[in-house]
């Protein structure tokens, strides 16, 4: 059966990073750089890139993420836990459940939010 109805993107164009300073409208401790990758109907993928000792305060968001770190390493606070995500791990950030992540060394990291936020109000993209 062919699907008549326009498709979502995809493909990921290439994309220019871009400086973030605050999620949710609350303020980071530096400059995040994000750079979306793609978007669907029902969920959306980011890479992120953080300086060493840059954090996002503690903040809560209506939809899941799911973080995967490429390389460098962090720290990440979801409600009461405190986990430390290296190169070649994932966690998660359930649904309105206040969290933080602070890069330990420079990195880069996979975000995929489901399902999809409006970047625009989320992160100023």
């Amino acid at each position: 059966m062919m699907r008549t109805a326009p498709m979502k993107q995809l493909l990921s164009e290439t994309a220019e990073a871009r400086p973030v300073t605050s999620i949710e409208g609350v303020p980071t401790s530096g400059t995040l750089h994000v750079k979306p990758l793609l978007a669907g109907e029902h969920l959306a993928m980011l890479e992120i890139r953080m300086a060493r000792g840059v954090r996002s305060a503690m903040h809560a968001h209506g939809h899941e993420s799911i973080l995967y770190v490429i390389s460098g390493s962090l720290r990440t606070v979801v409600g009461d836990e405190v986990l430390v995500v290296r190169a070649g791990q994932a966690c998660r950030q359930p649904q309105d459940v206040a969290h933080s992540v602070e890069a330990l060394e420079d990195s880069v990291f996979i975000e995929v939010k489901a399902p999809a936020p409006d970047l625009e109000r989320t992160l100023g993209l």
